[in-house]
């Protein structure tokens, strides 16, 4: 469907020149399989696709696929993904109507919403204000608490610490912007005051960033004299990875669940897409996802969802985001982590059981057209499964593997399969980035079809010229353990520390 076809759809719906913008032209402001992927929505909605690209993709295959590239910097994202002034004069230079941030990077940088707001292009995604909200997770604590959600025992150093199931503000400046930099004082980096709100909270401790995720700036402590190491290693890691030292301290749960809810919101009216499970995870990055989230009694999935709606009203939210939550699996009970205020690496599981393009809800959303779905017109049917081929060892401590693929193959399956990649051989891996080379993705009437289903596409997987994790995902599909369901954060290091390592 082309521009103009969609603008006379939605004229016959009732939504004309003085409704909705149209976009025409998007730029896709990401690398790898999200910018294909994004792109490939676009194409189907008949908007022109538009991508920055550092001196390592001028050759990809996103690059080769976009109607128009433009290069942004040299191969390091702190020179190119991550450079926001380039970003925003590389969406000027092409007249674009919108830019699509794709997960990582920028996507939740609210110094590039704003800029893009000032330029007179639509930001896909959230409000700045939520994103700062969202993006600070001391701030998001405070959100949560205010919206009556469950949060860990925890705060932040000078601040009361929270209650676990008795919400109230921890006295964080709600509007603190995220990303800002901090810098503790010689007293705090030493662990002194985390000691006293340590002591409060109850050993096991887990340390964590208040300005970004993807496991860095997280570490458990067990005993008082771990923790001022724990606490300068995660400030020091924070703050090179984020440009923020600030962590603060939550009760750590031994045997949780990484469970998270995908919402969708206008700023008025807020739905879920149901429930996934992240539980699968080395050093807090996830490998395997599923939707929904097996072993959950309903009581617990209709209450998790209705919080995520709850904290979504709460933040007036617009766009595709993901609250997490932590599920106790001794207590029964579950807690806020964070959200995601973007789309997520996992969103193709929430695709593959209701049937939605969840990001052409996302467009549709910064249009400024109004929810299309009513809560009860999402149905959930079947079970999906998608592994994460990364190109790392897991053999050497998932150490990456860049290098040139010379051989690259994934199995097809109507309607019950999905591969999102952005490589084929010849392509080059390179060592900048993150190391994902492809989602494969099953589904199935129930889990046991889904399992069945990502097995045999595993097995006609190959990947050559770099060394990947595909050992090792066909081996936990088919861990008993795993097979069962309803495995916590923990499961991946003790299948590991057994000998279960698979490499590819």
């Amino acid at each position: 469907m082309r521009g103009a076809e969609r603008f006379l759809l939605l004229s016959f719906r009732g939504v004309g020149v003085s409704g909705p913008r149209v976009f025409r032209r998007v730029l896709v402001a990401n690398r790898g399989e999200i910018a294909a992927r994004v792109a490939r929505t676009c194409r189907r909605l008949g908007i022109e696709t538009v991508l920055t690209v550092s001196d390592a993709d001028v050759g990809s295959v996103p690059a080769r696929q976009a109607d128009k590239v433009i290069r942004i910097g040299p191969a390091p994202a702190a020179d190119s993904y991550l450079n926001v002034d380039a970003v925003v004069g590389a969406a000027l230079a092409a007249g674009v109507d919108a830019v699509h941030p794709g997960y990582g990077f920028l996507s939740e940088n609210a110094r590039l919403a704003r800029a893009c707001a000032a330029a007179g292009i639509v930001f896909i995604g959230p409000a700045p204000e939520t994103l700062e909200a969202s993006g600070d997770k001391l701030a998001a604590r405070e959100h949560a608490t205010a919206a009556g959600l469950p949060v860990l025992s925890g705060g932040h150093v000078g601040r009361a610490a929270d209650q676990d199931t008795q919400p109230g503000p921890s006295g964080q400046d709600a509007s603190s912007p995220a990303g800002r930099e901090t810098r503790p004082t010689g007293h705090e980096a030493s662990g002194g005051p985390f000691a006293a709100l340590a002591a409060r909270i109850g050993y096991p401790v887990l340390v964590k960033a208040a300005g970004g995720g993807g496991g860095r700036g997280l570490r458990v402590v067990r005993d008082p004299t771990e923790l001022t190491g724990a606490v300068a290693v995660a400030s020091a890691e924070a703050g090179a990875a984020f440009g923020d030292s600030r962590v603060y301290l939550e009760r750590y749960v031994e045997r949780g669940r990484h469970v998270e809810v995908q919402i969708l919101g206008d700023g008025e009216r807020v739905i879920h897409l149901g429930d996934r499970d992240c539980s699968v995870q080395r050093r807090y990055q996830k490998l395997i996802e599923e939707a929904p989230a097996p072993g959950l009694d309903d009581d617990l999935r209709d209450r998790l969802r209705a919080a995520a709606v709850t904290l979504g009203a709460h933040l007036r939210y617009r766009g595709a985001g993901t609250v997490e939550f932590l599920v106790d699996a001794d207590r029964g009970e579950f807690y806020f982590l964070e959200v995601n205020a973007r789309i997520q690496v996992e969103h193709p599981v929430t695709e593959a059981i209701t049937g939605l393009d969840i990001v052409a809800e996302q467009i549709a959303i910064a249009e400024g057209r109004p929810l299309r779905l009513r809560q009860e017109d999402v149905t959930l049917a079947g079970h999906a499964i998608e592994c994460r081929i990364n190109a790392e060892d897991p053999a050497r401590d998932f150490r990456p593997s860049p290098g040139t693929l010379s051989r690259a193959v994934f199995p097809v399956g109507a309607g019950y399969l999905r591969v999102d990649t952005h490589i084929q051989a010849g392509a080059t891996v390179p060592p900048y980035y993150d190391s994902l080379l492809a989602k494969v993705i099953a589904r199935g009437t129930d889990r046991s079809h889904a399992l069945r289903t990502l097995g045999d596409a595993l097995d006609r997987c190959v990947v050559d010229g770099v060394t990947t994790n595909l050992g090792l995902q066909r081996a936990i599909i088919a861990d008993p353990a795993f097979a069962a369901g309803g495995v916590d954060t923990g499961y991946l290091g003790r299948w590991l520390a057994d000998g279960g390592v698979g490499h590819g």
